[in-house]
């Protein structure tokens, strides 16, 4: 449960930035999509955090629909500080690139 709600953080954050910069993705794939807008808007040298938040996705996915037990405590917790260090540096961007939304 903490995974699922840490993902969905992770998820909300990255739509931030695509919605600020005036964008939505398409229904086909959304989250996905949104994911890998990360490293498009706040450059490639976060194409890593991409690919760390599409393993989660695909995990969340397990979790959610296949099966319990599919992510341990340990993952959500890393998750958690992923999302909780993802929400500073959007912040910042907000601040510096569209400071009328903050």
């Amino acid at each position: 449960m903490a995974f699922g709600i840490a993902y969905n953080a992770a998820l909300k954050l990255c739509t931030i930035l695509l919605y600020a910069e005036g964008f939505r993705a398409e229904k086909t794939l959304q989250h996905y999509r949104t994911i890998q807008t990360l490293p498009l808007i706040l450059g490639q040298e976060r194409r890593g955090d991409a690919d760390y938040l599409d393993t989660c996705r695909s995990k969340r996915n397990i979790a959610e629909y296949d099966r319990t037990g599919a992510v341990s405590a340990g993952e959500a917790q890393e998750l958690l500080t992923f999302v909780e260090e993802l929400r500073e540096d959007v912040r910042r961007w907000l601040e510096v690139r569209h400071g009328e939304l903050v």
